[in-house]
């Protein structure tokens, strides 16, 4: 009879704990605003404001662009030009004129790092662009952002994305520890694993042709982020299937759902 109780017990306290686990899995999925919360805020992307608008939405993440002017400033911004300005051939005095569509200035990076230091909640999710130049301005606008991570003390912040494999390599090299995910979708979980990076940050194309990737990811301790998913039908098949982040244009909506599981 005894024995019988302590079976019964075992396998309810077994059954607890894996409820628990699978209802903190099913929760955990976190938002990253793409480019901070500008789609129904009106405010610009990549702007000092959307990041803002993503700190007060309560965003686990703000994501944002990287470049170099020509005399190696870092400023912000999606495109490698604004306003028919080109960003890499330009310089920082000229481009410091530009004003974006709320009468903010173009944004540079130590201003950026400088507004988000202010606030622990939300981390800023850095996107290094690959130069259109040269590979070469591509690492030294790698290194420069590492400097300036350094420089504006906010390493316990920032998360450091890019397209280009080499990139992501020399932020490594450069900070052993920082958190690095590689976007551009052409390589496997086991080859970022075995190059120390800290996950996926792929297109949710690329996890819906290769959805064994997500368990593979997820057994090598690998993060799993998906770009950018602004529906809810896309939001809850990703949900579903525990990835850690969804970057989207639409963290209201993310959050709603989010909120309600």
């Amino acid at each position: 009879m005894k024995r019988k109780v302590l079976l019964f017990t075992t396998l309810l306290l077994t059954t607890f704990v894996f409820q628990g686990m699978n209802s903190a899995r099913k929760n955990r999925t976190k938002v990253i605003a793409h480019r901070g919360a500008w789609k129904n805020t009106g405010v610009p992307q990549n702007s000092l404001a959307s990041l803002q608008h993503a700190i007060r939405l309560g965003c686990y993440g703000s994501e944002f662009d990287v470049h170099m002017s020509a005399d190696s400033v870092l400023v912000i911004n999606h495109d490698h030009t604004i306003q028919g300005v080109a960003l890499e051939t330009t310089p920082a005095a000229q481009l410091a004129a530009i004003k974006l569509s709320n009468g903010e200035a173009l944004p540079t990076l130590e201003a950026y790092l400088n507004a988000g230091k202010k606030q622990k909640q939300t981390r800023l999710i850095l996107e290094i662009k690959a130069s259109q130049v040269s590979k070469e301005r591509s690492l030294a606008l790698a290194e420069k952002c590492v400097e300036m991570v350094r420089k504006t003390k906010t390493r316990a912040l920032v998360d450091y994305i890019s397209f280009d494999y080499d990139v992501c390599k020399k932020v490594k090299e450069l900070d052993p520890k920082a958190q690095v995910a590689y976007l551009n979708g052409d390589k496997t979980p086991e080859q970022l694993a075995a190059d120390g990076f800290y996950g996926l940050d792929y297109h949710h194309s690329i996890y819906k042709k290769n959805e064994n990737w997500i368990k593979e990811a997820q057994q090598k301790g690998l993060t799993l982020n998906v770009w950018t998913v602004n529906d809810q039908p896309l939001m809850e098949w990703f949900l579903e299937r525990n990835v850690d982040f969804i970057t989207t244009d639409q963290p209201e909506l993310l959050l709603e759902i989010t909120k309600a599981q």
